[in-house]
C-alpha cells in the first residue's frame, strides 16, 4: 500500500529491483530515526520480491541506497541486487558496500 517495487531499467544483476515509498522522500539523507520501520519494510519487500521470483539465497543479496550526489533520482529508492556473487566489476564499484556513494 505504501511501497512499490519494480525492475531497474538498467539491471546490474539477474535480479535488480527498486523498492520505492509512495510518499515522497527526497533521498537517504532525509531519513531520520522515525523512518527505521519504513526502511525495514522496504528491505522485507525486496526479499519477498526476490523469493516470489524464485531467488531464495538471501545471503547472496546486496541492498542499499546511493548517497547524494551519486543518485540520479531525488526520490528515495532501495536497490535490491541478487545474486551478489554475480555482480560484474563495474557493478561491484557502483554498488560497493558502505562506500562514500552507496550505503547498505
Amino acid at each position: 500500500e505504501d511501497l512499490v517495487c519494480f525492475r531497474d531499467i538498467r539491471p546490474s544483476a539477474p535480479h535488480h529491483y527498486l523498492v520505492v515509498p509512495v510518499e515522497h522522500l527526497g533521498n537517504c539523507k532525509t531519513l531520520r530515526a522515525e523512518h527505521v520501520p519504513l526502511v525495514k519494510r522496504m528491505m522485507e519487500v525486496g526479499k519477498a520480491v526476490l523469493q516470489k521470483n524464485n531467488f531464495n539465497d538471501l545471503n547472496d543479496v546486496r541492498m542499499g541506497f546511493h548517497w547524494p550526489p551519486f543518485c540520479s533520482i531525488s526520490h528515495l529508492h532501495l536497490h535490491v541486487l541478487a545474486p551478489d556473487s554475480q555482480l560484474g566489476f563495474l557493478s561491484r564499484l557502483v554498488y560497493r558496500l558502505n562506500s562514500y556513494w552507496f550505503v547498505t
